[in-house]
């Protein structure tokens, strides 16, 4: 995991607009609406949830009352892996996929969905490890959590689909939340 400082990430806070540009086209004809999405920028999203769970696994691995959110963890980078495995399989050497198709959908917002999932997990592991966890490692696990909520919420700006959740950290660039997630 790639350490950027909390104090760096306040100086260059806020999304990057223009990465998302890079990453999918937004065509309407006729009132109809296609998004076409980067496959590597979708894979790359995947991978850096597996990234995050391996990450906030690794501390919790050590706490044997941890074990129970571990667990969670790893059943929501179980289901992502495979997720991002089955849409890696089906785009194969394609470079851009049309969102609007309902099995290229499916694929991908089942990647989506298992993000959510294994956010969820961290945060609730985060929550739970009380004072188990030094400040270091609790630090360093929420901005692995941040990280991967700026993921998902650049992930979900790219679809079109509203996001409530809000990062609860330093705001990064996704070029930053990418980085500290190894990606």
């Amino acid at each position: 995991m790639t350490n950027i400082s909390r104090r760096s990430l306040l100086r260059s806070s806020g999304l990057a607009g223009v990465a998302l540009l890079a990453a999918c086209t937004v065509a309407t004809t006729n009132g109809v609406t296609t998004i076409t999405l980067d496959v590597t920028k979708v894979k790359n999203y995947g991978q850096a949830g597996l990234n995050a769970a391996a990450t906030v696994t690794s501390f919790l691995s050590s706490f044997p009352t941890m074990a129970p959110y571990a667990l969670a963890i790893g059943a929501a980078e179980t289901a992502l892996s495979g997720a991002l495995g089955a849409f890696s399989t089906a785009a194969g050497s394609t470079l851009t996929i049309t969102y609007n198709d309902a099995t290229w959908k499916t694929r991908v917002d089942s990647i989506l969905t298992d993000l959510d999932t294994l956010a969820a997990a961290i945060e609730s592991a985060i929550a739970g490890s009380g004072s188990i966890l030094s400040a270091s490692v609790i630090a360093d696990a929420r901005t692995a959590d941040n990280a991967l909520a700026t993921v998902i919420s650049v992930f979900k700006a790219l679809l079109g689909v509203s996001d409530a959740r809000r990062v609860s950290g330093p705001r990064m660039t996704e070029a930053q939340a990418l980085a500290v997630l190894g990606v």
